[in-house]
């Protein structure tokens, strides 16, 4: 029996998806060869590559002056990749910090540049989204982190810049419709909402090639990666192929549009929840709640162990709340059905009830 898995990443896939891959590893189309076997320089594999990177600006309707690359290395390498490749001494980029994985990044540019924190929410522990903050004209670019799955904020509605825009979108890409061409660079681990970890998704405008105006090593520059068209050097093929089949899976459902309606009646079934029993405490502020890693507290800290027991007993896996901040955190991304939600909140209600 499968469990609920409310994992944080790496996060629950599709069935489907799941039993599609497993075949693959044995022996992938009647080819003779597994998936793990196969050259990452041969016909089989270019194919499967080319169309995930078709079927990622297709499900976007992305414009045709963007490259879509996979790479290696999540996330946080992509931190000290950007400014490697876009930030020199004495220049400056504009961050948002909102979350751990923002101030890491800033973090890293700062190795390469003058790092304006044009706005944050630390002082409120995160709760929040920053709003009403200037972004300098002379920025190279503007960073921020779309989702924040330790604090459970997202922002809804992006920020206007004059300046190029990046956005790490690791944990609510492919999760709702938004207009991605709004944005000059999108980047995201695939450990969410599109396939295992080992692949890292970079989505990137032609024109940011040419502002690139230094020699770099070749692993770390764009330039090269376009070029080679992600096969520089050899990819993570079964990853790959895993995002394949799940942007696969997210086209059969119809879309962002319906994988965004699916996931809010979730999110609002689990805040509902919340809400409703004076016990749970949301730790977001109610307009910046994340749809994708709902997370909240106990009025009574010292119950937490006994509301993992029975969640245990329900098997319910992944909602204990991030080692360094506790609570509770339950994601819910694409791949989670609303059943496993169901089953949480009446793990909650029964909670609740006990205590009340």
């Amino acid at each position: 029996m499968r469990k609920h898995i409310f994992n944080a990443g790496p996060s629950i896939l599709p069935l489907s998806v799941l039993e599609k891959s497993s075949e693959a590893i044995k022996e992938l189309d009647h080819l003779g060869l597994s998936i793990l076997e196969f050259s990452h320089r041969g016909k089989e594999f270019t194919e499967i590559i080319d169309e995930a990177k078709q079927l990622v600006k297709s499900i976007y309707g992305l414009s045709d002056n963007y490259e879509v690359l996979f790479l290696q290395g999540g996330a946080s390498t992509q931190f000290c990749m950007i400014p490697f490749n876009f930030l020199n001494q004495r220049e400056t980029a504009a961050y948002i910090d909102t979350g751990v994985w923002s101030s890491k990044a800033i973090k890293e540019a700062q190795y390469f540049g003058e790092v304006n924190v044009v706005a944050s929410s630390k002082e409120a522990n995160y709760s929040y989204i920053p709003q009403g903050f200037e972004i300098p004209s002379g920025a190279k670019y503007l960073h921020l982190t779309s989702n924040n799955t330790i604090y459970g904020t997202q922002f809804h509605k992006y920020p206007e810049s004059e300046v190029p825009a990046f956005v790490d979108m690791s944990s609510d890409i492919f999760s709702k419709k938004v207009d991605l061409n709004q944005f000059d660079f999108i980047y995201a681990g695939a450990q969410k909402n599109l396939g295992p970890a080992g692949a890292t998704l970079v989505i990137l405008k032609n024109e940011l090639l040419d502002k690139i105006d230094k020699q770099l090593p070749s692993m770390m520059d764009y330039r090269v990666h376009v070029s080679k068209e992600s096969l520089f050097n050899t990819p993570p093929v079964f990853a790959i192929y895993v995002c394949l089949l799940t942007l696969r899976w997210i086209s059969e459902q119809g879309g962002l549009e319906v994988i965004e309606q699916n996931n809010n009646r979730k999110a609002e079934k689990l805040y509902q929840a919340i809400d409703k029993y004076p016990l749970f405490v949301g730790t977001a502020k109610e307009e910046d709640r994340s749809k994708m890693n709902v997370t909240f507290v106990l009025k009574e800290p010292e119950l937490e162990n006994e509301l993992l027991e029975l969640a245990q007993q329900a098997d319910i896996i992944g909602i204990k709340g991030y080692r360094t901040i506790g609570g509770f955190r339950a994601s819910i991304y694409n791949a989670l059905p609303l059943e496993s939600v169901d089953v949480l909140v009446d793990v909650m209600q029964q909670f609740a009830e006990q205590h009340g």
